[in-house]
């Protein structure tokens, strides 16, 4: 592999940036991803819902802010906005969980990018491989395999680390984009619920009527 990598030129230093930011961006979001989203969300919008039928809506905000977890966030920013109605609370979902994205598509956009320039960069090693091969024969005047083997070493070695690169990055990528994908439509699906819930039991309007009054009663 060091014997390629000196064979490769220059170009395989730019191949090393990529394969060590793609390395380091791929573990990074292996380990967040884990631990973000290791929640069950399904599970947790159903617990969630029986203890505001038990417990009232206090209850399940102090579950959601008792639960470490993205889609808990999303539920707690909702059900804080119940005393004002369903469309503050979609604002506070909207909101919430556009912020809770970013966090979960932090990197993600650069492993994609890296899964395509690796490759470009690779062909770029095979361009100027060949061109010193045909430099070599220019000089020398006939085509002898010793003088051309070193560019074509050269334009080949660059082409394979660049594919090498890339391959896995778009693996990973592919991986964990599904990973956010899933959990995203489970969270919509679970402030979904959690919003006919609360509409088909009345908490949404009891509690807006119960915040007017109060406003009044203060004038």
């Amino acid at each position: 592999m060091i014997q390629e990598f000196k064979d490769g030129g220059g170009i395989m230093w730019f191949l090393l940036a990529c394969a060590v930011t793609g390395v380091a961006l791929s573990l990074e979001r292996a380990f967040t991803l884990t631990l973000r989203l290791r929640l069950n969300v399904k599970r947790f919008s159903q617990e969630l819902i029986d203890v505001i039928g038990k417990g009232g809506v206090k209850a399940g905000v102090e579950l959601c802010k008792n639960t470490p977890s993205p889609a808990a966030r999303v539920l707690a920013a909702a059900l804080e906005k119940a005393d004002q109605g369903k469309t503050p609370m979609e604002d506070a979902i909207v909101r919430t969980g556009a912020t809770e994205l970013a966090f979960l598509d932090r990197g993600m956009a650069l492993i994609a990018g890296l899964t395509t320039v690796a490759p470009f960069i690779g062909f770029l090693g095979t361009v100027t491989g060949m061109i010193g091969a045909f430099k070599a024969v220019a000089a020398v005047g006939e085509v002898e395999a010793t003088v051309v083997a070193s560019g074509i070493a050269e334009a080949l070695i660059t082409t394979k680390w660049g594919l090498l690169i890339a391959t896995p990055l778009a693996i990973v990528h592919i991986l964990f984009q599904g990973r956010v994908n899933g959990y995203l439509r489970d969270m919509e699906t679970a402030a979904s619920e959690l919003l006919d819930f609360l509409i088909s039991k009345g908490l949404i309007a009891r509690e807006r009527v119960m915040a007017v009054t109060k406003m009044t009663s203060q004038d």
